[in-house]
């Protein structure tokens, strides 16, 4: 786990265009280009997002598929009354483009850090989807390469931008439930190795792009359904391309608890297996002298010597020395009225006060600008998704992790080997 200068040997590097940090700023009324790779499902809610913003426009759409590549650019170019998108089978036309200010990463988990590097590589600023890295390797890469270009990467974990998420972490921040001594977090489990069969691949799609640095394998339609699909492609529970439910929804939670416990430069210091191997519910991490349990709960609940916080998407509820004080779980009423009851009885003098998001894309770009760093910037993002890869390592080997949080890597004396913090890759791909 030696960290490397990777915008010196990174094998994507070749020879960098690094523009300066300030690119933008001085150009306030110009449009910001960008550039989309990967235009699945998610990244039709993301191309409308982008769409509602003033400043943006976008100029090239990226998928290995050419059913979606198409689809894309004919709503780009429905949007601008023209023909002007570009549409590539490889990232590397986006990444590489002198013209492209911002790239959005919405491709499959095993992609996303090697993308996001060719962008930082080439003076771009990102917009990535979670989770943002594949592995914890690919974390510590990519954490180091941001540090030194200076990029602004964002990092899709949106519930940072919701107001339910941050009442929560500012409660728990300001001791409003006393210490915190144990909680849980909700979400799906592990993934697995793929062993699915080999289907005829239709024509149009590259596979062997798809794969990219996974190992080779047969097609499958599971992984890559075929055109403009409205379904989330389920390669997200293989090992090969994504890290199962841990790192799809744990990305987000985890997230949560890293906001709430202000470990943002940070983490924790252990991670424990859950009772029996095989178990996909059960494991943890331990923060010191808290211990953050899988597989109950609501999304992300936190308890403390004094109370109780329970949020997750759309409700939320806390509970102090045992009194209701504001609940929104069974989502009858309002939430903003319990959310307002919360914050007016414990907040309003509040010395932990945390940011307050204009919404998460509107905020990438304000900072696109500013040059300051977004909600959830790349080193929130590869700590948090850090927790969940963490959490994956316990369940997939049913051993007790000591971890150092600072260095990103096993706790002095561990015997575990270090290649269980990254993976092969295939090809020309390496990192």
């Amino acid at each position: 786990m030696n960290r490397r200068n990777l915008l010196k040997k990174s094998a994507l590097a070749g020879a960098p265009l690094i523009l300066p940090s300030n690119l933008l700023a001085n150009k306030p009324n110009s449009k910001v280009n960008i550039g989309f790779i990967g235009m699945g499902k998610r990244s039709q809610s993301l191309l409308n997002e982008f769409f509602r913003q003033s400043e943006v426009k976008v100029v090239a759409v990226c998928d290995v598929d050419t059913n979606r590549r198409e689809d894309a650019k004919k709503k780009v170019d429905a949007k601008y009354g023209n023909t002007d998108c570009k549409a590539f089978n490889d990232f590397r036309k986006i990444t590489e483009d002198p013209s492209i200010d911002v790239v959005v990463v919405v491709t499959p988990d095993h992609w996303h850090t090697i993308q996001i590097l060719s962008a930082i590589e080439n003076g771009k600023d990102v917009y990535a989807e979670k989770p943002l890295t594949h592995n914890i390797r690919e974390s510590v890469l990519l954490m180091d390469a941001v540090k030194k270009s200076g990029r602004i990467v964002q990092t899709g974990s949106q519930q940072r931008s919701s107001r339910e998420f941050r009442v929560a972490c500012e409660l728990a921040r300001n001791g409003v439930i006393g210490k915190i001594d144990h909680g849980f977090v909700n979400f799906g489990g592990p993934g697995k190795a793929c062993d699915l069969p080999e289907e005829k691949a239709e024509p149009g799609l590259d596979w062997d792009m798809w794969l990219g640095p996974a190992p080779k394998r047969p097609y499958n339609s599971i992984l890559a359904p075929r055109g403009v699909h409205k379904n989330f492609p389920m390669w997200r529970m293989y090992t090969e391309y994504g890290g199962g439910m841990i790192t799809d929804w744990g990305a987000h939670h985890l997230d949560i608890v890293q906001w709430a416990l202000g470990k943002d430069e940070s983490g924790p210091t252990a991670a424990k297996p859950p009772a029996k191997q095989g178990d996909e519910k059960g494991a943890s991490v331990v923060y010191g002298d808290i211990t953050i349990t899988h597989g109950q709960g609501i999304g992300v609940h936190l308890v403390g010597s004094e109370g109780e916080i329970q949020v997750t998407r759309g409700r939320f509820a806390l509970k102090v020395n045992g009194k209701e004080v504001a609940s929104y779980l069974k989502r009858s009423g309002n939430l903003g009225k319990e959310l307002d009851k919360a914050e007016k009885r414990y907040l309003k003098n509040a010395k932990v006060k945390l940011r307050e998001s204009p919404g998460h894309v509107r905020d990438f770009l304000n900072c696109v600008k500013s040059r300051k760093q977004p909600i959830t910037s790349a080193i929130i993002g590869s700590r948090s998704i850090n927790v969940a890869h963490l959490m994956n390592l316990v369940y997939h080997h049913h051993t007790h992790i000591g971890w150092d949080p600072k260095k990103n890597t096993f706790a002095k004396g561990s015997k575990h080997p270090l290649e269980w913090l990254g993976r092969n890759y295939r090809g020309k791909w390496k990192i």
